[in-house]
């Protein structure tokens, strides 16, 4: 009887560790945090910020690269690793467009 229970104990102490190793793959969206001084008060955003590119989490996911929104005042929002909405989608970074007259800005989306 004690040799079975030493042996149930050996088995355990020898399985705990084994078993403590496995772990279930999340998917995770890395994001960046904006730098302190990324607000900018003039028309025209600045040029963009370097940022580094984390390791990729999962190979489906795709960068979305930093980019400078217009809230009332350019606000840089930073990169960070997403999956894509569809099959083919592309990311597009914002930008100045011409609209009858003048120019406007287009927010950064997928296309």
């Amino acid at each position: 009887m004690k040799t079975k229970a030493l042996l149930n104990i050996m088995l355990i102490s020898v399985a705990a560790p084994v078993l403590a190793g496995c772990v279930v793959r999340e998917r995770a969206v890395y994001v960046q945090p904006a730098p302190a001084a990324a607000v900018v008060d003039d028309p025209q955003p600045p040029a963009p910020l370097v940022e580094v590119q984390p390791a990729m989490p999962d190979p489906t996911f795709v960068w979305i690269g930093g980019v400078w929104e217009w809230r009332g005042r350019w606000v840089w929002v930073g990169g960070h690793w997403g999956p894509r909405p569809h099959p083919g989608a592309v990311w597009v970074r914002g930008g100045w467009v011409h609209r009858g007259h003048g120019r406007v800005w287009v927010s950064a989306h997928w296309r």
